[in-house]
C-alpha cells in the first residue's frame, strides 16, 4: 500500500502532472453545447445546436436535460428552441462584477511590450477626456514625454481618436462636441495645416477622421501629437459594447513600425481583441 502511494505521488509530495490535470471529460462536452448558446444570435433547435457542437442530437438531448434540471438551459414549450437559463445568467454577471478591466490590461502589457519593444500605456475616459492612468516604458525604446493623469487631445492623438469616434453618437456630441471645436481652431491656426490631410481643420474631416478609425478598428498618429512620434490605440470594449480602455503603443519614428498590419500594430490588436473578449465583449 505504502508503494502505491508513494507511486501516485512525486518526490515533493504532489500528485504527478498527470493526475492534476485530469478533469472530467463529459463536464467539458457538455460545455460545447452552452458555448454554442453563448456564441447564438438567439435561441436554437436542437437538431441546429447538436450540429454547432459536433454531437449526435441524442447526445445533446441527454446533456440539455441535466443542464434544465440546473436552470443553465430553458426549452421554449410552444417553439421547442433551447436558450440559456437564469442560473446562466447570474454566473454571468457574478463574472462580470469582478473584473477589473485596467487591472487585467495591466497584467497583459509585459507580455506586449516584449512583442513589440515600445512603450506601452492605458487611457480611460476621465472627466476632461482620455487620461493615461498606467504608463509602462520600454527600456530599449526612445523615452516620449507622457505621464501618468495626463489628458489626450482628441485630434491629434491616436487614443483621443480611438474615444471620440468610439463614443455612442448621441453621447458623442454632448460630451466632446465643444472639446471638438476647440482643438479645430487651435488646428486652423496652425500655419499650413490644411496642406496635411491627418490634420483635420473642419467637422466634415473629424467625422471622416473618426469613421476611419472605426473602419479600421483602431487609430493611428505620425508626427501629429509630438514631433517625430508614431502612435497606436485600440480600443477595449465590455459587454455592453462600450470602449472602456484604450491601448496604446507609442515610439520614435526612426524605429517604431508604423505599417497597419505591422510589427506593432498587429500583437496591439490582438491584445486589445483578447481583452475585450474576457470582458464580456461580443462583436455585432
Amino acid at each position: 500500500m505504502d508503494e502505491l502511494r508513494a507511486g501516485l505521488q512525486d518526490s515533493d509530495g504532489a500528485a504527478p502532472p498527470d493526475r492534476e490535470r485530469a478533469g472530467i471529460q463529459s463536464v467539458e462536452v457538455g460545455f460545447a453545447l452552452l458555448d454554442v448558446l453563448a456564441a447564438a444570435a438567439g435561441p436554437l433547435m436542437l437538431r441546429d445546436l447538436a450540429a454547432a457542437a459536433d454531437m449526435s442530437a441524442a447526445k445533446a438531448h441527454r446533456y440539455l436535460v441535466s443542464f434544465q434540471r440546473l436552470g443553465l438551459v430553458l426549452q421554449d414549450a410552444a417553439t421547442t428552441r433551447y436558450d440559456l437559463g437564469p442560473a446562466a445568467l447570474r454566473l454571468g454577471l457574478a463574472s462580470l462584477s469582478r473584473l477589473d478591466a485596467v487591472q487585467m490590461g495591466r497584467e497583459r502589457l509585459p507580455a506586449l511590450l516584449e512583442q513589440v519593444g515600445h512603450t506601452l500605456a492605458l487611457a480611460v475616459w476621465g472627466n476632461h477626456g482620455p487620461t493615461i492612468v498606467h504608463w509602462q516604458e520600454s527600456p530599449l525604446a526612445s523615452p516620449v514625454n507622457l505621464r501618468l493623469g495626463d489628458v489626450m487631445p482628441l485630434l491629434t492623438s491616436a487614443t483621443g481618436r480611438c474615444f471620440a469616434a468610439h463614443l455612442t453618437p448621441g453621447r458623442a456630441l454632448h460630451m466632446i462636441e465643444a472639446m471638438i471645436q476647440d482643438e479645430l481652431r487651435r488646428l486652423q491656426a496652425i500655419p499650413h495645416a490644411q496642406c496635411r490631410e491627418d490634420l483635420p481643420t473642419t467637422m466634415e474631416q473629424v467625422q471622416a477622421l473618426f469613421l476611419e478609425v472605426r473602419q479600421r478598428g483602431m487609430a493611428r498618429v505620425v508626427d501629429t501629437l509630438l514631433p517625430g512620434v508614431v502612435g497606436f490605440c485600440a480600443p477595449v470594449f465590455d459587454s455592453d459594447r462600450r470602449m472602456i480602455i484604450g491601448v496604446v503603443a507609442l515610439g520614435s519614428a526612426a524605429t517604431f513600425d508604423a505599417r497597419w498590419g505591422g510589427a506593432v500594430e498587429a500583437p496591439l490588436r490582438a491584445m486589445a481583441q483578447r481583452l475585450s473578449g474576457d470582458l464580456g465583449y461580443t462583436p455585432q
